[in-house]
C-alpha cells in the first residue's frame, strides 16, 4: 500500500482529525505534507457534508444539511519543485470506499443519493422536484443496490468529484469578483446563481489565529469547478486516470475529496452522485513551464481512465430546447435540451412504477451517459441521455405488452 500522507478517522469530524482538512480554496492554506515528483501515495477522504446523512428512511437529514460545511477536502499536499506555470501529472493508481470497514459513515459499506431542496441547494430539475428525497445505496463489491431503488443494480464507476490546486491570491480575487457580479443580477434567487465567500464554519486546515479568520473571510466556495479543477464531478475520472493540473502557487497544494462510487453524467440531482468517504492513490510528476508549452492556461486537460462496466445496450432519451411545458422555443439551448431529456427519462420510467422521485435518483446516481449531440441545427440544441438497460431486472424496453409496472417501494422522504 502506497504510504498515507493524509489519514481520516471516520468516526470523527474533518475537525477534530489529528490533521484537519479545509473547505475553502485559499492560497495560504498550509501544507500538510510534501511529496516529491514520481511519488506514490494515499490520501484519505471524509464524506463531503462531514457525514451529515445518515444510513436511514429519511431525507430529513438531506432537507437540513449546513451547506456552509462542504466539501471537507484532504490536503493540501505540495510537490516539491513545483512552481507557478508548471504542469501537475496527477495519476489516479486506485479509490474506493473506506477498506474494510462497515459502520454509521458514508463509504463504511454503503452511500447515497439526494435530490436537495430547492431551499437549500436545489438541482438540475428543482422546479419539478423541489422537496428533498434520498436513496442509500449498499456496495457489494464493484456493485450498488438500494433498497429505496428496487429492481435496479449496477457497477460504479468509482471518482472523485473534486481535486484541484490552490489558486493564486490574485486568481482567488478574480473568482470572488465574478461571482459576486453574477450574484448581483439576481440578489434573492433561489436557488442562488452563486455562493460567495462566507466564514460560518470555515476550516482552515492547520491554519489559526488571524490566518484562519482571513481564509475563511477570502476563501472561496468549493461549489463550482473552477481554473483549479475543483468540483468537476466528471464520472470517468477514476483508475488509470490523468490529470494535468494548472500550477498557480509554489509546491502546487493538490486537495479534494468528495468521492464518489457511481453518478451520471451531469450529477443532476446536486447531491447525485452515490457520495462516501475513501481513499484515493495518486502518482503525481511535473511537467516544467508546462502551461504556456501546451496553453493550459484556464483548466485542467484529463486522459479518461480505461475502468469502467461494460454496458453495451441503451434505452437513450432525447431532449431539445423548447419549454414544453409553455411551449416556448429556445435558440440552442443546452442546458434546457439536456433538462428535457431528463425529464423525459423520468416519465418513462414512471410507467414502470417508480415515482418521478425514484426516476429522478437513480438517472443521477447510475453510470447514465449524457451528451451533446447537435449544437448548430438552429434553433434547436438537441442532448441524449443514454440509460444502460442491463441495470433494470425487468425489460425497460419498450414492447406490444407494455411496461411491466410493479410496486417499486419508495425512497427516502422528507417529513415535517
Amino acid at each position: 500500500m502506497p504510504e498515507v500522507v493524509f489519514s481520516v478517522d471516520q468516526s470523527k469530524s474533518m475537525r477534530d482529525q489529528d490533521v484537519p482538512g479545509h473547505n475553502r480554496w485559499h492560497p495560504d492554506v498550509p501544507t500538510v505534507a510534501m511529496v516529491k515528483p514520481g511519488a506514490e501515495f494515499r490520501v484519505e477522504c471524509r464524506d463531503w457534508t462531514d457525514c451529515q446523512v445518515g444510513n436511514n428512511d429519511s431525507a430529513n437529514d438531506v432537507r437540513d444539511i449546513d451547506l456552509t460545511i462542504p466539501h471537507m477536502l484532504s490536503g493540501p499536499i505540495g510537490v516539491e519543485g513545483a512552481e507557478p506555470g508548471d504542469l501537475l501529472v496527477v495519476d489516479i493508481l486506485d479509490l474506493g470506499p473506506v477498506p474494510q470497514q462497515t459502520g454509521d459513515m458514508a463509504g463504511q459499506s454503503w452511500g447515497y443519493t439526494g435530490i436537495f431542496a430547492k431551499a437549500n441547494g436545489g438541482g438540475f430539475l428543482t422546479d419539478y422536484f423541489p422537496d428533498a428525497y434520498k436513496a442509500v445505496w449498499d456496495f457489494h463489491g464493484q456493485q450498488a443496490v438500494s433498497r429505496h431503488l428496487p429492481g435496479v443494480r449496477f457497477t460504479g464507476i468509482t471518482h472523485p468529484g473534486l481535486f484541484g490546486t490552490a489558486p493564486s491570491a490574485e486568481m482567488l480575487a478574480r473568482w470572488n469578483t465574478r461571482e459576486q457580479a453574477l450574484i448581483d443580477t439576481d440578489p434573492n434567487r433561489v436557488p442562488p446563481l452563486a455562493v460567495p465567500p462566507d466564514s460560518t464554519n470555515a476550516l482552515a486546515g492547520t491554519a489559526s489565529g488571524d490566518l484562519a479568520k482571513r481564509i475563511g473571510a477570502e476563501g472561496a466556495r468549493t461549489v463550482p469547478a473552477r481554473e483549479n479543477g475543483g468540483n468537476h464531478d466528471i464520472k470517468n475520472f477514476t483508475r488509470g486516470s490523468r490529470v494535468y493540473y494548472p500550477v498557480h502557487v509554489k509546491d502546487a497544494k493538490l486537495s479534494g475529496g468528495d468521492l464518489h462510487f457511481s453518478q451520471g453524467d451531469g450529477e443532476i440531482t446536486f447531491c447525485g452522485a452515490i457520495e462516501m468517504g475513501g481513499f484515493i492513490d495518486f502518482h503525481v510528476d511535473l511537467i516544467k513551464g508546462g502551461m504556456e508549452t501546451y496553453g493550459i492556461s484556464t483548466n485542467p486537460v484529463f486522459v479518461p481512465g480505461n475502468v469502467e462496466p461494460r454496458y453495451t445496450e441503451f434505452l437513450t432519451f432525447i431532449g431539445i430546447s423548447v419549454d414544453h411545458d409553455t411551449d416556448t422555443n429556445f435558440y440552442l439551448d443546452a442546458t434546457l435540451a439536456y433538462r428535457r431529456a431528463c425529464l423525459n427519462a423520468v416519465e418513462y420510467l414512471k410507467k414502470f412504477g417508480y415515482s418521478g422521485e425514484q426516476a429522478y435518483l437513480l438517472i443521477g446516481s447510475a453510470p447514465i451517459e449524457g451528451r451533446i449531440s447537435g449544437i448548430v441545427d438552429i434553433p434547436n440544441a438537441c442532448c441524449s441521455l443514454y440509460v444502460p438497460t442491463a441495470i433494470f431486472d425487468f425489460d425497460v424496453r419498450p414492447t406490444a405488452e407494455g411496461p411491466a409496472k410493479a410496486d417499486r417501494g419508495t425512497c427516502a422522504m422528507s417529513s415535517a
